[in-house]
């Protein structure tokens, strides 16, 4: 690990331009040991008072610096976004939780190894120096939204559960914003080291989450070991039923893709119908239709339709009517 300076920030109007922030450090420390990022300086923001998950009128706003543990057992979220609850304990192992922030969860990058590798051309780590995934091992990487630059995937749990939910990002710098998650990541395209749409002087406050919307709530996620792995594939699911049909449906899928994924024509099929296998793999294959293997990663396509099958089945009462 290189030298660094560090400073902490009494305050967001604290934040010394350039300085890379750090709250829990999870994945930022390990990536400065490996020297993959090596920043001059750090700027420690736990001081800060974005620790609470409090009502905003119906909707909860979660601070940046509340602890992944502290959000999982947080009664609101347990009770009104349980797949958000499920999501976080499905993320990684408790000392980890209990040292992940919000804002840090969302700022976290790929774990593709040749980005860890700093023998290995990585688009990501740097810009146009090629990308030595594509044509290389591939069994983690990404099946959609994909590009020739780069096939990395986003490696959260708790973003998926929050795109699923429409979650918004509060942003705090020169002209305070709030960005919609689904805008939030970015795809590859030719810049894949632009990752988010944080300009320089910016900071994450909070992540606003919409009042609730009710229904089944499902987290699911398929990886090699149950103790402590990335997803493979993941599904978030948000199903409501009226009358025996699905009157509202909200799908977000990890592991994939550069960022969480949702498909608005997947979701729209299921509107209105009666939940049936037939269905839910007519939106698989609406899903599937743009993803693109590349070599290893194929078994991600079957992965992901049984995955997305089972999660539907769950949410809409079929397999207890099985």
């Amino acid at each position: 690990m290189r030298e660094f300076a560090f400073h902490r920030a009494a305050s967001v109007a604290d934040l010394p331009a350039g300085a890379t922030i750090i709250a829990g450090g999870t994945n930022l420390l390990d990536l400065m040991k490996l020297e993959v990022m090596v920043p001059e300086a750090l700027v420690d923001i736990t001081r800060l008072p974005l620790d609470r998950a409090e009502p905003e009128g119906e909707d909860l706003r979660i601070g940046a610096l509340v602890r992944n543990s502290d959000l999982a057992a947080h009664p609101t979220v347990r009770r009104d976004y349980p797949v958000l609850s499920r999501a976080l304990l499905a993320g990684a192992s408790g000392q980890l939780r209990n040292m992940a922030t919000t804002g840090g969860n969302l700022m976290q990058r790929t774990r593709c190894p040749y980005f860890y590798d700093r023998r290995m051309a990585c688009n990501k780590r740097d810009p146009g120096a090629g990308c030595s995934a594509i044509g290389g091992v591939t069994r983690n990487h990404a099946i959609l939204g994909a590009s020739d630059h780069c096939i990395a995937t986003y490696p959260g749990d708790m973003a998926v559960a929050l795109r699923a939910l429409d979650a918004v990002v509060e942003i705090d710098g020169p002209r305070p914003r709030r960005v919609p998650l689904a805008d939030f990541h970015l795809l590859p395209g030719d810049t894949p080291h632009v990752e988010t749409v944080l300009q320089p002087g910016e900071i994450i406050t909070a992540v606003i989450l919409p009042a609730p919307v009710g229904g089944q709530q499902r987290y699911r996620k398929v990886r090699d070991r149950a103790s402590y792995a990335f997803a493979l594939v993941s599904v978030a699911a948000i199903i409501g039923m009226e009358g025996g049909r699905i009157a509202h449906a909200a799908l977000a899928f990890g592991g994939v893709a550069h960022k969480p994924w949702r498909d608005p024509e997947a979701e729209a099929l299921l509107m209105g119908r009666e939940p049936s296998d037939a269905l839910f793999h007519e939106a698989a294959e609406i899903l599937l239709r743009p993803a693109q293997a590349q070599g290893e990663n194929r078994f991600k396509i079957p992965l992901l339709r049984r995955t997305l099958l089972a999660t539907l089945r769950d949410a809409t009462g079929m397999e207890t009517q099985a």
